[in-house]
Formats: structure tokens, sequence, C-alpha cells
């Protein structure tokens, strides 16, 4: 049985015989949806309460050094059971999800979240998961376990972002470089980097040029501030960089009325903005979901400028 197939019996098997993932999973049903648009393109609000561990999880040092790991195998759930993979990884199901099949990958070693060493596997899994996208939150980029490297995945076809750069109207093509295109976005309302292509190692090479380059700008950090989703179909890889400068908006940690509890991470800057409160799901606007993005996003014109100087 391929991997695919095995992800499969492992939904079967989990939402079998773990209640809290029967409940959770089922409880997608009743998540209330409204869509935002923008013009050339549209957002997804959603309101998901059970989301809330993950939007305002304290990631500080000192709250991480005093909670357990609830990625560390010792730690999880009796009834998680995982499908261990290549490269040291295992397969979860994720039991708060956001996706109809939401999926955590997590390293067998307790290691920091680190994209550079591990960025090939998130291709292969791409490449061997075909139904589903990719995503790494980095530290600071809305990873609420950034002490233990992950990937997540969802179900492809959930995230406007795979439709906004089919049809292309916010889309450009900036360069081919060793066969892989690179992509710049304009008026997208965050800053993207895409590339595409169907060599793993040439896209790795751009995307570790494109990592060098703004790790100049961002020193002081373990690396560099990040968001990215990988998709692959007929084996030609889409890959999402989405280059952060700020951890949560200022809204975030605002009193009273004018707090927002959004803290944006792949699947937000991904099209579909998660509100796990009630009064955010309703007063959430246009303006403040520009306003968010463009606080925590790079902007168009620096991720072209990085982008030139790796083209």
């Amino acid at each position: 049985m391929n991997l695919a197939g095995k992800v499969d019996d492992l939904f079967l098997n989990q939402l079998r015989d773990w209640e809290l993932a029967r409940v959770n999973y089922g409880l997608l049903d009743r998540v209330r949806s409204r869509t935002i648009d923008f013009g050339e393109f549209q957002i997804l609000v959603q309101f998901n309460p059970e989301r809330i561990r993950s939007s305002a999880a304290k990631v500080d040092a000192r709250s991480i050094e005093e909670r357990p790991c609830f990625l560390c195998a010792r730690n999880r759930p009796a009834a998680q059971t995982g499908l261990p993979v290549e490269n040291d990884l295992t397969i979860l199901l994720n039991p708060f999800p956001i996706f109809s099949r939401h999926l955590t990958i997590v390293s067998g070693e307790h290691k920091d979240q680190r994209i550079l060493k591990n960025f090939l596997s998130m291709l292969e899994l791409s490449r061997d998961l075909k139904n589903f996208v990719i995503f790494y939150n980095g530290p600071q980029c809305g990873a609420s376990a950034p002490d233990h490297f992950h990937f997540q995945a969802g179900n492809r076809g959930f995230l406007p972002i795979e439709s906004d750069f089919l049809n292309g109207r916010c889309v450009n093509l900036l360069t081919v470089r060793n066969g892989v295109e690179v992509f710049t976005w304009k008026g997208y309302g965050r800053g993207i980097a895409t590339l595409r292509g169907n060599n793993i190692n040439h896209i790795w090479a751009i995307f570790e040029s494109f990592y060098d380059s703004f790790l100049l700008l961002q020193p002081d950090k373990p690396e560099p501030m990040l968001n990215i989703l990988a998709y692959a179909d007929n084996d030609v890889f889409t890959v999402h960089i989405i280059p952060r400068i700020l951890h949560r908006p200022t809204q975030f940690s605002a009193k009273g009325d004018a707090q927002i509890l959004l803290s944006p991470a792949s699947v937000d800057l991904g099209g579909v903005v998660i509100t796990p409160r009630e009064e955010d799901f309703e007063k959430l606007t246009a303006n403040d979901i520009s306003d968010i993005f463009s606080q925590v996003c790079m902007d168009e014109k620096t991720i072209l400028s990085l982008l030139k100087k790796i083209s």
C-alpha cells in the first residue's frame, strides 16, 4: 500500500478508536463561515472555537520550558497512533482540525522548528501525498510547538491560494531558473514568492538562496520568519513562500473591543482566516484583515528585491 493509502487507513482507524478526534471532526460540520471580497481575490473567515489552543498558545521561552511537549511520543494521548515515514517523521491525525483531513507530521526527535535542513522532506511529502497541501509554520510564525519540529497537512482544494495561483490575476512570472518558474504576487494583500517546477533539487537550490538572502535582513532570528505551503500535481511542485516580519499583530494584545484574537499562520495567509472567538468572527472586516496582513507579512517590493538578487 502506498503512503496515501496508509494515511486513509490512519484516518479510518483513528476516527473509529479515538473519541476526541471523532467528536472534533464531527464538529467541523458546525463551523460557521463567511466570505470577504477583496475584488481580485476572496478571504474565507471561519469561526472554529476548538482552535483557541493554537491561536492563543503561549510560545515564549518560559511557557515552553514549563509545559510538556505535546508532540513528543511520551506525552501524546494513548489513543493517538502514528504512521512512521522516512526521515524520522511520524504522521499523526490532528485532533483539533481546520481541514476535513488534517495531519500533523512530527519529528521523532525533540528538536527546534527549523526548515532549512527539512525543506526536501517537505517536497517529498507533497509528492507522496498529492491530495494534501503540506505546510510549515516557522517559530514566531504561528507554530504552537516551536520547540518540536513538525509540518502540518490539509486536504487539497480548501485554501483559496491554490485557485488564486491558477487564475493568475495577482501572479506575475518573474523569471525561469534551471527550469523552475519564479513568481511574485501583486495586489494580494500579503507578499508571496512562488516556485514551480519538477526538479526537487533545483527548487531546493532557489529556496536556499532566497533563505540566505532573507536571513541577512533578520540576523537576530534563529531562522528567517517564514510560512510555506507546498503541493504537487503530476510531479510538478508548487511552493508558496510567505516571508514574515512580525509574529502577531497589535490587535492580538489590544484591550477591549479593539482586540482580535488572530495569530496568522499558513492557513490564514493561504486565504482561510480562523477565528476561535465568535465576537471576532462577527466583527472582522476587510480593513482589519488588510491591516493584520500588512503588519505581519513582508511587502511585495522587498520580496521582489530579494528574488531579483538570487535570479
